[in-house]
C-alpha cells in the first residue's frame, strides 16, 4: 500500500506557511513505516525541533485504478477517516530554500498517525464535513471540506493520472489552517464531527 499527501489544499493554509494558492494538486508521497496506527503513541524524533501537527481527513482507496474520471471518482472510496501529517517544518524549511525535495520532513518514520475510519454514507454530505484537532483539551485546528481547493474526487482524478491506485492505499486530503507545534507530552485528540477517532500521545 502507499500513502498520497496533499499540499497545501486550503487556502488559509497556503497563506499561513506563505506559499501560493496552488493551481493544480500538489501531491507527495509516504511511505507505509511512517504509519502510526491503533492510538500508539507518536515518539519525538531526534531529527527534528519543530514537529507540527496537521489534522486531515483520509480516504480509504476501495478498487484498483488507474486514470479515473473525476465523475467516477466517488466509486474509489467507501470509507473517510482522519489522521495527523507530521511535519518536520525546520527540515522543510531548509529543503524548500535549497530547491530540494522534503520526503524527509514528511515521511519520516511515524509522521502519519490514522485514526478510525467511517462509511461516508454516515457522512451526509461529502462537501460539508467538518473536522477538528485538540491539543490537551485547547481547540487548534478545525476544518471543513467545504474549504478545499480540490475536492475529495478531484484529488482522486488528478492522482491517479500518474499513480495505479490499490485496494488500501490511503490519501491525505491537505490540513486546514491551524499548524502548530508539539511537545513531548502532549495528548491529540482528532474529530470528524463529534466523533473522537483519533487520541494518543506524544513522546
Amino acid at each position: 500500500m502507499k500513502i498520497l499527501g496533499i499540499g497545501m489544499n486550503y487556502r488559509k493554509h497556503a497563506a499561513e506557511l506563505g506559499m501560493a494558492v496552488p493551481t493544480e494538486p500538489v501531491v507527495f508521497l509516504m511511505p507505509e513505516t511512517a504509519l502510526i496506527t491503533r492510538n500508539l503513541p507518536f515518539f519525538y524524533p531526534d531529527f527534528s525541533n519543530e514537529i507540527h501537527h496537521e489534522v486531515e481527513l483520509v480516504l480509504k482507496i476501495n478498487r484498483l485504478g488507474k486514470n479515473i474520471p473525476e465523475k467516477f471518482a466517488n466509486r474509489y472510496y467507501d470509507e473517510i477517516g482522519i489522521g495527523i501529517d507530521f511535519t518536520a517544518r525546520d527540515l522543510q524549511r531548509k529543503a524548500v530554500a535549497a530547491g530540494h525535495p522534503w520526503t524527509i520532513s514528511k515521511g519520516f518514520d511515524g509522521a502519519a498517525p490514522i485514526g478510525n475510519f467511517v462509511s461516508k454514507a454516515e457522512l451526509g454530505d461529502l462537501n460539508n464535513i467538518g473536522f477538528s484537532l485538540e491539543k490537551n483539551g485547547q481547540l487548534v485546528q478545525q476544518g471543513n471540506s467545504a474549504d478545499m481547493i480540490f475536492s475529495f474526487d478531484a484529488l482522486i482524478a488528478y492522482a491517479s493520472k500518474f499513480f495505479t491506485l490499490k485496494i488500501g492505499d490511503l490519501i491525505f486530503t491537505g490540513t486546514p489552517v491551524g499548524v502548530g507545534p508539539v511537545q513531548i507530552g502532549d495528548n491529540l485528540v482528532a474529530k470528524i464531527g463529534d466523533r473522537e477517532l483519533l487520541n494518543f500521545n506524544v513522546k
